[in-house]
Formats: structure tokens, C-alpha cells, sequence
């Protein structure tokens, strides 16, 4: 099973070290790569470097996010040139969100700005962009949502991970669609394991990410920390098994830097 994980860049040096430490216990699960997100505006943009360089320094293949949003070309340029000094060749590209108080997109409002230049600049780096089968929260209807990451596509995208979702068929319908449109890059589902469902909720409602309300009622059954995760653990393993049936080509785990639930998902899977 080909697998990736997301981490956030740590803020402190306890953190620095843990997140070290998880690496190196995932990385008995031979992941494809493990990605570090890139923080509103380039907040975390030193952070997300030397992270992904501590990655690729344990022997493990890392993959950067760059947003553009609020960024100058010069801005980017001078990243994309980082990353290639550090062999960093594959970026996750998105557009980000504009910090509050900032005014101005800057160079790159969209997504599709930014990928094509980095197709200009640095034809050789392979882009990963976002998808959205329950559709982006900013995006004017399903239509235009859709026809977005088409244009993502054209301009060079080479894969695509997904928002997080909790209902197979929100991918298989996503797929299905771009299977219409000829779409032939590889469509990875984004999965978000079960670490806090208060936390979950609030951040779902942020990107407008449906959870559904049998998962509502479930968690609801549970008071106990403990099952409330085992019973997200079952659940995300019955969604994951689910998808790599249908002939989704890999998992990405959003780990929020945790090691659990995530560890015990794939090993029910791979026990299976």
C-alpha cells in the first residue's frame, strides 16, 4: 500500500524533536514521502525548509507545500530555488490562505498561478495540487470548482491529494468525473484519522468538509476517550479499505505530528 504523511513545521525544539522521532517510526511503513505544510503568507517558511531538510536527512523522500497567495514572484523564485539547492523537487502547490489583516493576493491569487510558474521556472519539479470532491469552501458552485482543478491539470499538475472527507462516495464520484475528462494524473485520497472529534468538527466546518451525522452519533455513543478513538480508528480503516478496493492509488494520512490513530489504521489495513 503506498502511503504519504503531512506534517505541520514544528515551533519549538521539544517539537523539532519529537516530530524526528515520528518520522523514524514511520518510516517502518516505507512511505512515498512525507510532506510539511507551508504556513498562511510564508509564515513558515524557514520552518517548513529545515523540517523537510531533517526529513531528507534520515533518508526519507519529503515534499514541501508552497502556497502563493500574498507572495511576489521574486518571493517564490528565491524558494523554488532553495528547494532545488536542498534537492527538493516535488512541491505541493496551493494557493493558501491570506493571513488576516493582510490586504492583497499578491502575484499569485490562485493555485493555477502559481503551478504555471513553477512550470516556467523549474520545469524539472514535479507538482502535487489540491482537490476538492466536496468542493473547495471559496469555490462559486460545484461547476467552477471542478473546471479549477481541471485548469490545475492542464497547466502541469502531475497528482493530486484530496481534502479530507469521511463518505467513500464523495471520491468515487470525484474520480469517476475526471475520468470523464480524461484526467490521468494519480488522485490520492487525503484521510484525517479521528485524533480529537471537537477539533475535527471545528476544523471541517473551516474548509467545508461534511461530517456526517452516523459519525456524529457515533462518537456520541462513547464517553471514554479511549473507545472514542478505537471506534475512529474502525472507522477510518472500513473508509481506507474501502477506497484502495476501488483502486485509489495510495492513502495520505494528515497526522496533525501525531503518531496515533494513524499507525494503528495502517496496521489494521495491512493486517487485513
Amino acid at each position: 500500500m503506498n502511503t504519504s504523511f503531512e506534517f505541520f513545521p514544528p515551533k519549538t525544539e521539544k517539537g523539532k524533536e519529537n516530530l524526528i522521532n515520528l518520522i523514524k517510526r514511520l518510516s517502518h511503513f516505507s512511505p512515498e514521502y512525507f510532506s510539511v505544510t507551508y504556513g498562511a503568507a510564508g509564515s513558515t517558511r524557514k520552518g517548513t525548509l529545515e523540517t523537510c531538510v531533517s526529513i531528507k536527512n534520515l533518508g526519507q523522500n519529503t515534499c514541501p507545500h508552497l502556497s502563493g497567495i500574498g507572495s511576489s514572484k521574486s518571493v517564490i523564485k528565491e524558494i523554488l530555488n532553495e528547494f532545488k539547492g536542498y534537492g527538493l523537487t516535488r512541491v505541493v502547490a496551493l494557493r493558501g490562505d491570506l493571513p488576516s489583516g493582510m490586504v492583497g493576493f499578491g502575484d499569485f491569487p490562485y493555485a493555477l498561478d502559481l503551478i504555471k510558474f513553477i512550470k516556467r521556472e523549474q520545469e524539472s519539479f514535479s507538482i502535487e495540487v489540491a482537490a476538492y470532491p466536496e468542493v473547495h469552501p471559496d469555490a462559486e458552485s460545484e461547476n467552477t470548482d471542478f473546471e479549477n482543478f481541471l485548469n490545475k491539470v492542464e497547466a502541469g499538475a502531475d497528482g493530486a491529494i484530496t481534502q479530507f472527507f469521511f463518505e467513500e462516495d464523495s471520491y468515487f464520484k470525484f474520480v469517476e468525473k475526471c475520468e470523464k475528462e480524461n484526467v490521468t494524473i494519480p488522485i490520492i485520497p487525503g484521510i484525517m484519522p479521528i485524533h480529537d472529534f471537537e477539533s475535527l468538527v471545528r476544523m471541517a466546518k473551516n474548509c467545508s468538509a461534511n461530517v456526517p451525522l452516523w459519525l456524529k452519533e457515533g462518537m456520541q455513543k462513547y464517553s471514554n476517550n479511549e473507545d472514542r478513538l478505537m471506534y475512529g480508528v474502525e472507522v477510518i480503516t472500513k473508509l481506507c479499505q474501502k477506497l484502495l478496493r476501488f483502486g485509489a492509488p495510495g492513502i495520505h494520512f494528515y497526522t496533525v505530528n501525531r503518531e496515533e490513530p494513524t499507525s494503528l489504521i495502517i496496521k489494521n489495513l495491512e493486517s487485513k
